[in-house]
């Protein structure tokens, strides 16, 4: 996965961090629903993530906390977050944090 291509600040992160039940059944396509939902959600700017068969964290940018928690209420979004709690995940955690400055370079 390539790192995101944000705008200038200020902008948001949304961390989510998760540890893993080992099960794998439907994971993949879930995952690729949400990120196909955020894609096509107003205000999403990227997504970068990492992680293995124990711990990920997927860190999502966005143009403003309001449209972070428009995506949270998404019913589809709802339905695979209740699955990620009964199913994929012994734990997690959301982090909501507003971006005030970035800075990096690239070869």
């Amino acid at each position: 996965m390539a790192q995101a291509n944000t705008p200038q600040p200020p902008y948001y992160a949304a961390i989510f961090s998760s540890t893993h039940t080992g099960a794998h059944e439907g994971y993949d396509e879930d995952t690729e629903t949400i990120l196909e939902l955020a894609k096509n959600h107003p205000g999403f700017l990227g997504v970068e993530a990492a992680g293995d068969d124990d711990l990920s964290i997927a860190v999502s940018y966005w143009d403003s906390d309001e449209t972070i928690r428009k995506f949270k209420e998404l019913a589809e979004h709802l339905i695979i977050q209740k699955r990620g709690r009964d199913t994929y995940y012994k734990s997690y955690k959301v982090r909501v944090a507003k971006v005030e400055r970035d800075y990096g370079f690239n070869v």
